[in-house]
This record gives C-alpha cells, structure tokens and sequence, in this order.
C-alpha cells in the first residue's frame, strides 16, 4: 500500500515538475508522508524512478474489450480518458519515455507498459478482421500516441478534441485499416 502511495505521488510530480523536480524529499510532500519514508523504500533516484515507472505500467492494466461494433467508440473513450482524467499519468509517461532514452534500466519497464498495450490491440484488431493484426496494432498505437500527445503537449492542446471528435477520427483510423469498427 505505501509503495503504490509513493509511486502515485512520484507520478504527480514527474507530471507537475518533470524529471528534474523528482526527489525523494518532493515525493514525501505530494504523498503526505513524513520525511523520510520514500527513501525508505526507495533509497536511490534511481530505484525512486523504477518504482514509479512500475506503478504506472501496474496503473496501465488496461483489459480491451470493446463490444462488437463498438471498437471506435471504445478507442475514441479511451483516448478521451487519457486526455481528460488519465492527464497526469499521460504528461508523467511523456517523461519517462524521454528520460528512458537516456537511461537503459528505465528502457526495459517502459517498453513492458507499451508493448502490454500493443498485443492487446493486435488480439482486439484480430478478432476485428484485422488481416496484418501486429502492423494495424502499430498504426492504430500511433494514432492513439500521436492523438493525445498533441492534445496534451502539442498545438492541439488549445483546442482538444471532444469525444464526437476522438470517435470520428478512430472510425477513420479502423476504415483505414480495414478493421470492422
């Protein structure tokens, strides 16, 4: 329980403070605790890093199960999610993938969260029709990664799209591909 305390905290301050403002100390005033208790359980940033980076790749369990006929409509409310309630995580792992480029122990984990999601797309486009299921699964990944990054960080971020939006754009994406959506 206090691992997943301290590894939410750890997202909120990567997603409020980047990289840079991550310390122990930072984490023990998001979370609450006394000083202290984060090294306690993470005694290096480097293990604090590993920590937070495995709660939200934990956080990311996501099961896709989207009802027959329904599959735009699933990837356009998760999409919307991602943008509206999951800001946080989103801006945190924007971070991470960065700060994982610079540091290979991080690569491992992060890559673990993104390639969960991958299969489960390809399972889901295969069950659709998909005829290339691991290829679409990478289209409609970046799609997914593209959308909610510029609504979040880009240009978009001034005007992001609603969920009629985000549903019409999926609708295209699968139309594309082939996929029944």
């Amino acid at each position: 329980m206090r691992k997943a305390t301290i590894g939410d905290a750890a997202i909120e301050v990567i997603a409020a403070e980047g990289m840079r403002g991550l310390t122990h100390r930072a984490v023990d005033r998001f979370a609450g605790l006394p000083a202290g208790s984060t090294s306690y359980y993470a005694r290096t940033r480097a293990a604090l890093l590993e920590l937070a980076i495995s709660r939200m790749v934990e956080l990311d369990d996501v099961t896709l199960d989207p009802a027959p006929g329904q599959l735009a409509e699933y990837v356009a409310g998760f999409v919307h999610a991602a943008i509206t309630q999951g800001r946080t995580r989103m801006l945190a792992r924007y971070e991470f993938a960065l700060e994982a480029t610079r540091r290979p122990e991080l690569r491992e984990a992060y890559d673990r969260g993104g390639l969960v999601i991958r299969r489960r797309c390809a399972e889901v486009l295969a069950d659709r029709g998909s005829a290339e299921p691991e290829r679409h699964a990478r289209v409609l990944v970046a799609w997914l990664d593209g959308t909610i990054f510029d609504a979040l960080a880009g240009t978009g971020s001034l005007r992001p799209p609603d969920l009629a939006e985000l549903t019409r754009g999926a609708r295209e994406v699968l139309a594309g591909l082939g996929v029944a959506g």
